[in-house]
């Protein structure tokens, strides 16, 4: 029997919304540099980044181990026909993605960067989730998947829609990618204990709880240090200053997972919240002064 509630925790909604403010962000950027916004364009770009993430995400539960429960009190058999499911419906988002390149295609918006930026984009449901590849299983999923995120989607779409490189691209989504690594780096906290006792390899679990708690700090704070050098760089400071109403957020996320390492009570929801709220908000305030300018 298919558990809906099972079911939205594997295809993490929360990420698909992340995913939908990065390709905005690159759409903002297009815009502010005046650009003409395709709603069609942009439609089909949005379809084709959602389509591979989901499918990335089921991919991963279902080529878990045949005896990992997929839902509470499933049996042998349920378990079975949950997989098939999951994989009938990846294969349903591979073929609206496809589906969307063949509208691209047959547009003419399609280009050598365009093309080589969906070629990145459609690879890494492979290595993500798929044998013997399976990143997520290595300890390097969350590198992958905050490239993909914070890089990759805003970089296709301002592509699909300006059609030429900007350095603005370059000096907004490499320090919004540190913010995705340290963001998807504390999201492993919590699950750090039944991680090790499971032998499964994460970030963390490869770092080590000692050498990852600096870690996450260094990227946030590399991470706001260089938006604060952008306007240096030509980067204007009316489309900057934003990202800095952030701060409070991502210092008390230092705070607090500082404080846990050091023995305190761990009330890993705030961790999570504020960890959500740092990549989450930045990534909402960067793309709205973009649209807004």
């Amino acid at each position: 029997m298919i558990n809906f509630r099972s079911f939205l925790r594997i295809a993490r909604p929360p990420f698909l919304i992340l995913a939908v403010l990065t390709d905005a962000l690159g759409a903002g950027m297009s815009r502010y540099l005046g650009k003409s916004l395709n709603l069609l364009v942009f439609g089909l770009g949005l379809l084709i980044s959602l389509a591979l993430l989901t499918t990335a995400f089921l991919l991963v539960e279902t080529f878990r181990l045949p005896l990992t429960p997929l839902a509470e009190g499933e049996t042998r058999r349920d378990r079975d026909q949950y997989r098939i499911f999951l994989l009938q419906i990846s294969g349903a988002a591979l073929a609206i993605s496809a589906a969307a390149v063949v509208s691209l295609l047959y547009l003419h918006l399609l280009s050598a960067p365009v093309d080589l930026v969906l070629v990145l984009i459609f690879f890494v449901p492979v290595v993500y989730a798929v044998p013997p590849f399976q990143l997520e299983k290595s300890g390097f999923g969350e590198l992958v998947l905050a490239i993909y995120l914070a890089t990759l989607l805003p970089v296709f779409s301002f592509l699909l829609l300006a059609g030429d490189y900007h350095r603005l691209l370059a000096m907004t989504t490499f320090p919004l990618t540190l913010l995705a690594l340290a963001f998807l780096l504390a999201l492993n906290f919590p699950t750090f204990a039944s991680d090790q006792k499971t032998a499964r390899q994460t970030l963390l679990t490869r770092m080590t709880w000692q050498r990852a708690i600096p870690i996450h700090h260094l990227l946030i704070l590399a991470a706001f240090l260089f938006f604060a050098a952008d306007p240096y760089f030509g980067f204007p400071w009316r489309l900057m200053w934003p990202v800095f109403l952030v701060l409070p957020f991502a210092a008390l996320q230092i705070y607090w997972l500082q404080r846990i390492g050091r023995g305190g009570r761990t009330q890993w929801n705030l961790l999570i919240t504020l960890a959500y709220a740092g990549f989450g908000l930045t990534a909402y305030l960067l793309t709205l002064s973009f649209w807004i300018h």
